[in-house]
């Protein structure tokens, strides 16, 4: 088998769908633009051959890597990269080389723009936050005046929370409007709950081979907007529910064969017409694994390895890896330099010890989501998260 992964350098932690698949006895074609001799020796050692580029973004430069692989070794099999910004072009390329076991160029919007994404959540009978693309100021105050303000605004095609704003009143509308120019963007009803995302692993069958849940707070786009502490975790166990949604929301997509995480608010407060406290909300669809270090805390919190249930997905398209019923909750609590925090850096190895699993400052690119300094603990139980959050990030 020939798989193609584009940018595997990248997250750092992504050498390790590599290497599962190289012990799996995949031929592993790497593509990326870090030098051969600048990357991690265990991502070398798991590639067959690496193939440079300048700049990922240039098509007809990675057009032509996809080109040699395929002259040299063969039809290939697979192209991944496992990264929301490479997900069109991964489909592009897969389209031009009748890759056909991946997502289609042709049907790609469906799963990155997020007004396509209500049809599906709607033949799935999963209900979502009323939507409006923008158009002109008149309509945006039209849609308002049915489900009132606050609003959330952002790129209908966005990764994050990029570029995305909470409208409040007409002034900030205006605003708005004033100075908006570039890309799409759609308007949504505000939704008062916490964000749980329901990641699996599926196969070729669109069911779920690993299911795991994640809950963030605050959420991603006030973190951003208002550079607050980002903390989140990982459950013992993901909740029957969601799980029931998140399959509905699979087959609805037609998703196969793919590592998911699909956002979803828990209702802190009643909203008419789409649930009240604790029910499940549709949110958006990421049709690849969930962001920072999300997979290595689902293998704290599950005492399992998503990686190699992936790559036997890949290979075998079942699990071999099975569940050894020693489940925890991991917990990520970050810092930002700018801020004064009350229990120190040794303080917090002192009173966790081997309960931390993690400790490092983030790259520079991920700082304004994921924090200055990250602390990651596999914890027994939500007191035990809860109380991690406070210490860490505890300020005078």
């Amino acid at each position: 088998m020939n798989f193609i992964f584009i940018s595997p350098q990248f997250p750092k932690h992504y050498w390790n769908f590599c290497d599962r698949l190289h012990k799996n006895g995949v031929n592993v074609l790497g593509i990326g633009d870090t030098p051969f001799d600048n990357l991690r020796d265990e991502l070398k050692k798991s590639l067959t051959e690496y193939y440079f580029v300048e700049n990922l973004q240039d098509y007809e430069k990675v057009f032509q890597a996809v080109a040699f692989f395929s002259f040299k070794y063969g039809k290939i099999d697979w192209l991944e990269s496992n990264n929301e910004f490479w997900l069109e072009q991964d489909s592009k390329l897969r389209t031009d080389f009748h890759i056909t076991t991946g997502e289609q160029f042709e049907n790609i919007s469906r799963i990155k723009n997020k007004s396509a994404m209500k049809k599906y959540y709607a033949l799935a009978n999963v209900p979502t936050a009323r939507l409006h693309k923008i158009t002109t100021i008149d309509a945006a105050k039209n849609f308002i005046s049915e489900v009132g303000y606050p609003v959330i605004i952002k790129p209908d095609n966005g990764v994050g929370a990029t570029d995305t704003f909470k409208i409040s009143n007409e002034t900030d509308l205006q605003n708005f409007f004033d100075n908006h120019t570039g890309a799409p963007h759609v308007m949504e009803e505000f939704i008062t709950g916490d964000i749980c995302s329901y990641d699996a692993i599926i196969n070729s069958n669109s069911e779920p081979l690993l299911e795991s849940m994640t809950v963030w707070s605050p959420s991603i786009m006030d973190i951003v907007l208002n550079r607050l502490d980002l903390s989140y975790y990982t459950t013992d166990f993901a909740p029957e529910k969601l799980c029931e949604m998140g399959r509905a929301t699979v087959k609805a997509f037609g998703v196969k064969s793919r590592f998911v995480h699909l956002e979803f608010f828990r209702l802190t407060q009643a909203k008419k017409n789409l649930g009240n406290v604790g029910d499940f909300v549709g949110l958006e669809v990421n049709m690849r694994p969930a962001g920072g270090y999300t997979p290595d805390m689902m293998n704290f919190a599950q005492s399992t390895d998503v990686y190699q249930i992936w790559a036997d997905m890949i290979t075998f398209n079942k699990r071999i890896l099975q569940d050894s019923g020693k489940h925890f909750y991991c917990v990520y609590a970050s810092r930002r330099d700018c801020h004064n925090y009350k229990n120190s850096h040794e303080d917090i190895l002192s009173r966790y010890g081997e309960k931390i699993v993690m400790c490092e400052r983030m790259p520079e690119m991920m700082v304004p989501q994921m924090g200055n300094q990250m602390y990651t603990a596999k914890v027994a139980d939500l007191q035990e998260t809860q109380d991690f959050i406070k210490f860490v990030q505890e300020k005078f």
